[in-house]
Parts: C-alpha cells; sequence; structure tokens
C-alpha cells in the first residue's frame, strides 16, 4: 500500500480508529511530519489536536539511523543495540542527546508561545506519526504522554515494518497501525508525496483544528462559538450547528463556549481565514 500524501494517510488511519468516537480523546502530532498525520485523525474523530514534540537521536556518521530520541519534559529513550552496533563513545552520545535536547525545548516553546497544552489527564492520549522505523521517537512522545496523566495511550501509524510491536514494548496500551510491508526501508518509500514540514505548516495545522474544538474540564467537547471575519458569529444553536461568514462547522455534544481570540489564524489579504473547521 503506498499513500498520495500525509492527508491521505491521515484518512486512511483515522478509518481504522472509529471505535474512540465520544470518547475523551486527545490527539497528539509528532512534528513536525506527524502533524498533518494528526489533523486528519482529529478531525475525524472530533477531537482536539496538539502535539507532542520529540527529537531522534541520530548515529553521528549516519544521522537518519535513529539511537535514541529526547522529548518534552526530558523524556529520554536509547536503543542500546543501535548503540553498540555502531559504536558510539558515550561523549559522542552525549554530545547529540544535548544538542537535539536543545531543539526540543526550541521548538516546543515557539508552539507553546501561542498554544497552550491540552490537558490529558484522565483522557485517552492518541499519538500519532508519518510512520514508525525504529520506534525511539514514538517511545518517547508515549512515555511524555504518560507522564502527563493520560489514562490510556493509543499509538496510531500509517505504515510500520513487520512485527513493530516489539520496538514500543509496553509503552502504548494500544498499536494500530494501517500497513506493515515486508520489504520497509524507509517511511518515504510508502508515500507519492512526502515533503519536509515547515513549523509554519504545523501552527497552520493546529490553528485550523482549534477553531471547532476545544476539550472539556469533563472530558467531552463541545462546539466552539467564535467572531469570523466581518463580525459574523459561529455557533452551535437549537441541537445543530449553524454558520454565519466563511465556515463550516461541525456538530459536537455538550455546551457552548467562545474560542480565544489569540489562537485565531491570521487573515489572508483577501481576509479571509485560511484553513476551516
Amino acid at each position: 500500500m503506498v499513500f498520495a500524501d500525509r492527508d491521505d494517510a491521515g484518512r486512511r488511519l483515522a478509518a481504522r480508529l472509529g471505535h474512540l468516537r465520544d470518547k475523551p480523546v486527545v490527539v497528539l502530532g509528532l512534528p513536525r511530519g506527524g502533524v498533518p498525520v494528526a489533523f486528519q485523525v482529529a478531525r475525524s474523530l472530533g477531537a482536539p489536536l496538539d502535539v507532542i514534540v520529540v527529537r531522534k537521536l541520530g548515529v553521528p556518521f549516519q544521522p537518519e539511523l535513529a539511537m535514541g530520541a529526547v522529548g518534552e519534559g526530558g523524556a529520554r529513550v536509547i536503543n542500546h543495540e543501535i548503540v553498540r552496533e555502531a559504536r558510539v563513545s558515550d561523549d559522542e552520545l552525549a554530545a547529540v542527546q544535548a544538542r537535539e535536547q536543545a531543539e526540543v525545548e526550541a521548538r516546543a516553546a515557539r508552539y507553546r508561545a501561542w498554544w497552550p497544552r491540552q490537558p490529558l489527564e484522565g483522557r485517552v492520549a492518541v499519538v500519532v506519526d508519518d510512520g514508525v522505523a525504529t520506534g525511539s521517537t514514538a517511545r518517547a512522545a508515549c512515555q511524555i504522554a504518560r507522564a502527563h496523566g493520560a489514562a490510556r495511550v493509543v499509538l496510531a501509524v500509517p505504515v510500520a515494518p513487520r512485527r513493530w510491536q516489539a520496538r514500543i514494548g509496553g509503552e502504548a496500551d494500544e498499536l494500530v497501525c494501517v500497513t506493515t510491508p515486508p520489504r520497509f526501508f524507509a517511511i518515504g518509500q510508502f508515500y507519492v508525496s512526502f515533503p519536509q514540514i515547515s513549523d509554519d505548516e504545523v501552527s497552520a495545522c493546529l490553528r485550523r483544528s482549534g477553531l471547532g474544538t476545544r476539550l472539556r474540564s469533563d472530558g467531552g467537547s463541545h462546539e466552539i462559538s467564535w467572531r469570523a471575519p466581518g463580525g459574523r458569529n459561529c455557533r452551535r444553536s437549537g441541537g445543530r450547528s449553524r454558520c454565519r461568514g466563511p465556515f463550516r462547522c461541525r456538530r459536537r455534544t455538550g455546551t457552548t463556549g467562545r474560542w480565544p481570540p489569540a489562537v485565531l489564524p491570521p487573515r489572508s489579504p483577501t481576509g479571509a481565514v485560511p484553513g476551516s473547521c
């Protein structure tokens, strides 16, 4: 199976996660490539979207080969087998870790400057990436979700090598994958289009998802009311979502709230807000 792009992969992955609808779910994308996939999953489940910032620790002479990962909150996963086989010294490992941890903190600061962390306490954390290779970054992300109080952790990816479950171990309570091809060399070989994703694109996905859903304190999601360009309002009314303005809304359950203006996406030169909920 080959995916057209990350959006296609996300839609196919979402089809495997229907049993999580109506659960107190938060979808957590791994920046940067996992976020467009996670966006489609969150949209399908009607769940909030957030990120977990994790960085791969690449072998010094072969950076694409992961010997571990670091993430927000000091999470650290080391693949000692790869470290040993690649003959990476303690000093080399420490240098790579310091560099990547600094990048984690810098990137997290950029995202968190305007996008507050979604609460995970007592909720189902669905960790999403565009694929799993060695599993180091996915394991670190699952550890972070657990540390932040998630009651259940689901790791969901479009593609992974066969027997990938052993690489994750017990870090996730449930593993979901669309395809596990026999000849797996790299995640990108299973995408027709697999470009690098920028921080701006990650931010755009978060803003687009934020226009339609916010998590209630009781674990559910509810319809958001916000002011659209031109002073129009979009809100849940009479049991159905009605929209006046350039947005198309989806029905949610629960009460009505107002989305903070600080996270409303900037208008384009034409006055429209990019993306839709």
